[in-house]
């Protein structure tokens, strides 16, 4: 049986999850009776709900061509999100070509862009499937113009140039070298996979050497170590040790465990080839990047370097006076060991320890991934306190502050561009490029510092009705850009504790916009609403109307009707607060909160920033 493995890259929801459902159909790997879940690759919760793929994870079909011959094919399925970019570039090096798909309208997005550069740099060749070709809106032709420009600005060799093309529909499946026809099955793809990626070039004679590219943890097996080997072969309790990249010694012990990808699930096996992508159990201190080989080789194995975090927060103790209410995991010692957990299985995360012992700080590629993390914690049963972002800024080598740099794209209406524009010229981006992209659209590309960029996303879309699309990119660490305006309106502060009166939230729905409803549980220092000015103001929302014995002059009271609160989701309230501001994560609610919840310590934090 022959082997072939390859990675399947897309922008965000482009398709590519529901494509591989239809791989392990048409493939047989699904029996024909047997109950399966749609996107059936995406195995977490968030990705469920979200539509989008975070964790990079690996399957295999089997593809019985007529002539009788068998190919086993190992599919990695890629993050398309920039944030969760540590899983894709990792996972390149373990595969020898890539589908490239792209959708028959969007075409070729910024996180296309990401990923794709990362695989034409590693030498891979590429095949380019034009997905949703049975869209009322398809433009297949422009769609193919701009992958071909993507590929030239992206300095591909003449050889990955020359990409075959096919037309598919991953969710009716069907794929075909002709673009008019609409109908069909995916055999056409199996079949360009078979022909056009290389079989693994691994050394199956030499000695035992395998990178670790994915780590996960099962509670029977403790640490899953997943990735290629790339020399010679490995059988179960076999003697082996693990490398780090300066060729140290890690760690020695057994192969406890290897399992091999058959479909969805993965099957322990007594033995394992070069060139197949296997997860061995049995080590418990090797990690990502690290080489897993026989303990007579002493060189380890290239590993493919990460790009840097930009961005980073503060995850605290809740120490708000409604802590311990909601969440079961509440001590500094569980949030410290869940978090350096994480870092562990995800390069792409940094934890330190902050001096106080109190707090961690996380550093990530953007806030989508550190988000993702927060609302994994949360559904765990962890409380935390959240900082707002901040980036890591950078020197350069004659010693000047650097801060990182996103390529902002928008495709937005042609009547809001202006004031997107405007908007952005605030954050101190800078317009590199507007053209019309079709259907009354313009398409504008920013670079702006990442900075600038925090907290925009909901202004973006109430200044585009919810029409825009908004995708950035990390770009390079350029020069500082100074001061950048943050948040115009002062906020409106509860002054005591206790529950929200709707008597005294009905005049303080002239001030600005309420977060909390009647009812509601309140504290001292707690966010209730946005003031309508630029100061923060410190209001009374529990103040009870005052009962006499005296009937209202008008033969009724007159009922409070309260606008309905302004309820902010993770994102929007990491992206709303300010810096002396906190957001109160536990499993069952999102409070916004001062920092210092103590007016007086406000006031002083205050004078202390000033006279600094």
């Amino acid at each position: 049986m022959s082997l072939r493995n390859v990675a399947i890259i897309a922008h965000v929801d482009h398709g590519k999850t529901t494509l591989v459902d239809q791989l392990f159909r048409q493939s047989g790997t699904f029996r024909d009776n047997q109950r399966v879940e749609e996107r059936a690759m995406d195995s977490n919760d968030l990705e469920k709900e979200r539509g989008i793929t975070i964790l990079a994870k690996c399957t295999s079909v089997e593809w019985d061509d007529h002539a009788g011959h068998k190919t086993r094919i190992n599919i990695v399925d890629t993050p398309g999100h920039a944030d969760f970019g540590g899983e894709v570039e990792r996972i390149l090096s373990m595969v020898d070509g890539v589908i490239l798909l792209v959708d028959a309208s969007e075409g070729a997005m910024p996180q296309t862009k990401f990923v794709t550069g990362k695989a034409l740099a590693l030498g891979l060749r590429p095949i380019v499937v034009v997905n949703k070709v049975d869209r009322p809106d398809e433009r297949i032709q422009e769609v193919l113009d701009e992958v071909f420009d993507l590929f030239v600005s992206l300095d591909a060799t003449d050889e990955q140039l020359d990409f075959p093309v096919l037309y598919a529909s991953g969710r009716n499946g069907y794929a075909n070298e002709d673009p008019s026809l609409r109908e069909g099955t995916l055999t056409p793809l199996f079949e360009k996979i078979v022909e056009h990626v290389p079989a693994p070039s691994a050394d199956p004679d030499g000695p035992f050497k395998f990178l670790v590219t994915l780590l996960d943890r099962d509670n029977f097996l403790g640490r899953i170590l997943t990735g290629l080997i790339f020399s010679g072969s490995v059988k179960t309790n076999q003697q082996i040790h693990a490398l780090d990249n300066d060729g140290n010694v890690v760690e020695t012990g057994r192969a406890s465990k290897i399992l091999t990808f058959r479909g969805l699930e993965r099957v322990p096996t007594d033995e394992a080839q070069a060139g197949d992508i296997i997860s061995i159990a049995g080590l418990t201190h090797t990690t990502v990047s690290n080489t897993i080989c026989d303990p007579e080789v002493t060189e380890p194995l290239h590993a493919q370097p990460i790009d840097p975090p930009t961005l980073s927060m503060r995850f605290a103790v809740n120490d708000s006076p409604m802590a311990g209410r909601e969440g079961t995991k509440v001590t500094s010692r569980m949030i410290r060991d869940r978090l350096f957990r994480e870092a562990e299985s995800n390069v792409a995360i940094k934890v330190t320890e902050a001096a106080d012992r109190d707090s961690y700080e996380v550093a990530g590629r953007g806030e989508l991934q550190l988000g993702v993390l927060i609302e994994t914690m949360r559904r765990e049963g962890f409380e935390l306190g959240i900082s707002r972002p901040r980036v890591l800024f950078g020197e350069d080598e004659s010693g000047k502050k650097t801060e990182p740099y996103e390529t902002v794209i928008i495709d937005v209406d042609e009547e809001y561009s202006g004031t997107v524009v405007e908007k952005m010229a605030i954050r101190k981006a800078e317009l590199t490029d507007m053209r019309p992209s079709g259907g009354g659209k313009t398409r504008i590309t920013f670079s702006a510092p990442s900075r600038g960029m925090i907290g925009y996303h909901g202004e973006f879309l109430s200044d585009t009705r919810g029409t825009g699309i908004m995708n950035r990119l990390f770009e390079k660490y350029g020069p500082h850009k100074g001061n950048i305006e943050g948040r115009k309106n002062g906020v409106l502060i509860s002054n005591g504790s206790g529950e929200a009166n709707s008597y005294a939230l009905g005049p303080l729905e002239e001030r600005g916009i309420l977060f909390v409803g009647h009812g509601e549980a309140l504290y001292e220092g707690m966010i209730v609403g946005e003031n309508a000015k630029p100061d923060d103001l410190e209001v009374n929302p529990m103040k009870a109307k005052q009962l006499t014995n005296f009937r209202a002059s008008g033969g009724k009271d007159d009922a409070i009707r309260l606008t309905p609160p302004k309820k902010m989701t993770l994102e929007q309230a990491i992206a709303y607060i300010d810096d002396d501001e906190m957001v109160e994560v536990t499993p069952k609610s999102i409070r916004l909160r001062k920092r210092y919840l103590d007016p007086h310590e406000r006031k002083r934090a205050s004078r202390a920033k000033q006279a600094a």
